[in-house]
């Protein structure tokens, strides 16, 4: 799939990659860990409310340990966390929690769930070393606390346990937790992550696209300074060549002064003419509007053929940049040739794009528009193809702002996309009237 989407290494906006945060905050895991000293402190209490008999001593001691270690981030200089931190912070979490666990009757503790919370929170977090890591120290833990666990006691003096068959369903609910939550949770933050990353590409490429029309403008207005200058500069230059008829090599030179400013302002009229197009024109007939998609991919191979009614359509840089993301898809993976035509209803338009290369393996058709999907992986494509899969996200992306709906198959050869708008959405009258003169004052 293409990946148009980064302006290349020497365009005026250069690459960028959106900024790296922190994997989490330390004010977060401090707060989550008071939530925790709480909880751990209440139920406590309700136990000794209830009678229950644990080794109250030593639970305190992991309790008064879990606030110091709170109270010591709180008290450190501000610093941004750094993986590594958070890791041994959740790897502490997860230590303490499980020594409790293991103080107060193990499995038959009903609060004995809560050690997948560290675990949960690595997952959405750090990366999958590091979760992994942490996963397999949280089952190892978990299971030492079943194995060495202090019994509960009720009111009456009496163990509190569980039946083997019931600590062991127990047991192996924890370690299916634990793999459950933390390969959710992280496969939910990566695809966010994912998303978040394509959106930032879509901005720049919509920004670059943007950012050259609006340099049309810059163009006109230097045009129109410069031309002052420039009659000033001819004027001079064939008096000069007028009063020089005794100097012949002179007059050569006041000749060739006048000449170059002639040419200079040609220049600048032609660049001024340009300027303006690019800057005022908001309509365009759909053929241009396909041409000017397709132009860049138009040498390289396979054979692009444009079928277009005749309507004029609204000329948006979103609009040409999202459809030259689909052409330069369909180019990719053609084996000769690219054909776009339209249709056009009482009430819709729809451009379709299909090429005559291997298509769209059929279990990623309803996944494709997604970030990072490289659609036709394993199919043919050109040498030294190195696509992220942001092309067709982005495309996508800008059509729908644009009032389309995007369709994906397969065609029988090759892939086929479809776009269809509502024509109020899309059609544009180039012969429109530009609206009433401003009234002028006295």
């Amino acid at each position: 799939m293409a990946d148009p989407s980064f302006p290349p290494s020497d365009s005026p906006i250069g690459p960028q990659a959106p900024p790296e945060a922190e994997p989490i905050r330390m004010r977060t895991l401090v707060l989550l860990r008071w939530f925790a000293i709480a909880g751990q402190l209440a139920a406590v209490i309700v136990a000794r409310i209830m009678g229950i008999g644990f080794a109250l001593e030593p639970v305190l001691a992991l309790i008064a340990a879990a606030i110091a270690m709170n109270l010591w981030q709180v008290l450190s200089p501000p610093r941004r966390t750094s993986a590594r931190r958070a890791v041994v912070q959740l790897t502490f979490d997860v230590v303490q929690i499980s020594a409790l666990m293991a103080l107060t009757g193990g499995l038959a503790n009903p609060f004995a769930l809560l050690v997948l919370a560290p675990v949960t929170v690595a997952a959405t977090s750090l990366d999958t070393r590091q979760t992994v890591a942490l996963g397999a120290a949280t089952m190892a833990l978990i299971s030492v606390a079943a194995l060495v666990a202090l019994p509960l006691h009720g009111a009456d003096g009496r163990e509190l346990t569980l039946a083997p068959t019931l600590a062991l369903g127990h047991w192996t609910a924890l370690l299916i937790g634990v793999v459950f939550f933390a390969g959710y949770a992280h496969r939910v933050t990566a695809e966010l992550q994912a998303t978040s990353n394509a959106l930032f590409a879509t901005q720049m490429a919509l920004a670059r696209e943007q950012r050259l029309q609006h340099l049309g403008g810059v163009v006109a207005a230097a045009a129109h300074e410069m031309g002052t200058p420039l009659a000033t500069i001819k004027l001079i230059a064939a008096e000069l060549a007028d009063e020089l008829d005794d100097r012949p090599d002179l007059q050569a030179d006041a000749i060739a002064l006048r000449d170059s400013a002639v040419r200079c302002a040609q220049i600048l009229r032609s660049m001024g003419r340009a300027g303006k197009d690019d800057l005022h024109l908001r309509a365009a007939p759909l053929r241009a509007v396909l041409e000017d998609a397709a132009e860049p991919h138009a040498g390289r191979g396979p054979r692009v053929e444009i079928r277009a009614d005749a309507l004029d359509i609204r000329r948006d840089p979103a609009i040409i940049h999202a459809l030259r993301n689909l052409i330069q898809n369909a180019v990719d993976f053609a084996a000769g040739k690219v054909v776009i035509e339209s249709q056009r209803g009482s009430d819709w338009l729809c451009v379709t794009i299909r090429d005559d290369g291997p298509g769209y393996p059929a279990a990623l058709l309803s996944r494709i528009g997604d970030p990072y999907l490289t659609s036709r992986r394993g199919g043919a494509q050109r040498e030294g193809y190195e696509g992220m899969g942001l092309g067709l996200f982005i495309a996508k992306t800008l059509l729908e702002r644009s009032g389309a709906r995007l369709g994906f198959a397969n065609g029988g050869p090759g892939a086929v996309v479809t776009v269809r708008w509502p024509l109020e959405r899309i059609a544009s009258d180039a012969r429109a009237p530009l609206g009433d003169n401003p009234a002028q004052g006295a």
